[in-house]
């Protein structure tokens, strides 16, 4: 397997497919999440377009035709809800205050709450090639081999710890100045400010990735309370007041199933107002879906919101990077004495810096530790034979100029 087939196929269409170079929260975000949005779109449109969203009860008087318009004109203009133990207003006013105009667009919202959470994913996707490296087929290419025989095994490890060198090498900063200094030690106090250069572009372009998230799904609660009508937020917690012992499961004025509807008819110069009594079948499929998303949203942003303080923590204390070297280096007994412990912060610190360690945090959340374990090892020794070779290469300059 050579080095270009690793780099391949960057600019493809599966960047914008679910793949294995995040990790499980984020697969619940853009992958989880979408597919329940569109299998409740896809529901809910298909009893909008081929079933009968609406039925009203006309007077006795109406033909066929008056009835089929009086659904349609129904459907399209909105219906209102008003409590059967409470008298209908005469006040035209006061019935548009309890319109319920969102109904029509329920699929259509779905969609776009989908759009919004698949749109982090998105922006992973496209920026985070400009690395110069492609997680998606390393991880991908990791995760395949895992049944393979030994020696084919030992192979791919053997061109991914080679590629992943190459890629710390090209990614380093050869030319210093006052202003490379100084944005070095901001990157090292803040990953936030990637570079490629200085080793945190991944690291601070995924932590901002988890921050648009985390934005993303504590914003729905706001879409929808505007979508609504400015009740959702709470739509939970009286939930579960509804089903308490003092509280029995009553007609929702969220989603209501009996409705009211106000159309004109105009007959020459004659206009007549009439007032008709609807049902909304499907409003029972809407009340308990934005339950269960009310819910699911709420888990979803506690994950989230957990996960990115655990990657903060990761990325921003820098004593975790050697902590995480020395911890994988023991498992395969690759660190002799007090030496190799010195040298293996180096190898942190130094060669693989904030995103080599992004990079092998992926690899081992998304493949087995056999395989993560031989791409370290690898890797290691790399680093290992240059390090002796720099040290070789000075004592001979140094007997040179003696």
């Amino acid at each position: 397997m050579s080095v270009s087939y690793i780099l391949g196929g960057f600019a493809t269409f599966a960047k914008l497919r679910s793949s294995q170079d995040d990790d499980w929260v984020d697969r619940m975000n853009h992958v989880y999440t979408v597919a329940l949005l569109a299998l409740f779109a896809v529901f809910v449109s298909g009893g909008q377009f081929f079933g009968n969203p609406i039925e009203c009860w006309c007077p006795a008087h109406f033909t066929p035709s008056m009835v089929a318009f009086t659904k349609s004109i129904c459907w399209v203009n909105g219906t209102y809800f008003i409590p059967m133990q409470e008298g209908i207003p005469s006040e035209h006013e006061l019935r548009e205050r309890e319109q319920l105009p969102y109904y029509q667009w329920v699929p259509v919202m779905l969609l776009f709450m989908a759009f919004l959470f698949k749109f982090p994913a998105v922006i992973w996707r496209l920026l985070s090639t400009n690395s110069g490296i492609s997680l998606e087929k390393i991880i991908n290419i990791v995760t395949e081999q895992q049944m393979s025989s030994p020696e084919k095994r030992e192979e791919i490890t053997k061109h991914i710890a080679q590629y992943i060198d190459r890629w710390l090498e090209v990614n380093r900063q050869y030319h210093w100045n006052c202003f490379v200094r100084m944005r070095q030690r901001l990157s090292k106090c803040c990953c936030i400010l990637f570079q490629k250069r200085a080793g945190t572009y991944l690291t601070g372009l995924y932590i901002l990735v988890k921050l648009l998230y985390v934005a993303n799904v504590i914003s729905q609660f706001f879409l929808l309370d505007a979508f609504l009508g400015g009740w959702y937020s709470m739509y939970g917690f009286e939930t579960l007041a509804s089903l308490s012992a003092e509280h029995q499961w009553e007609e929702s004025r969220r989603f209501p199933k009996v409705t009211l509807c106000d159309f004109d008819i105009r007959q020459l110069n004659n206009v007549q107002r009439q007032t008709v009594q609807c049902v909304l079948p499907y409003n029972l499929f809407n009340e308990k879906i934005f339950i269960f998303l009310w819910f699911w949203f709420l888990l979803v942003a506690t994950v989230t919101f957990y996960n990115l303080l655990v990657w903060l923590w990761l990325a921003l204390m820098q004593n975790n990077r050697g902590r995480f070297v020395k911890k994988h280096l023991k498992e395969v007994d690759a660190l002799h004495g007090e030496v190799d412990k010195k040298l293996a912060k180096r190898f942190a610190d130094q060669y693989l810096r904030d995103d080599g360690i992004f990079v092998l945090r992926l690899i081992v959340k998304n493949s087995s530790e056999i395989l993560f374990s031989d791409v370290m090892r690898l890797l290691w020794l790399i680093y290992k034979n240059k390090h002796n070779n720099i040290q070789d290469e000075s004592m001979l300059l140094t007997r040179m100029k003696k």
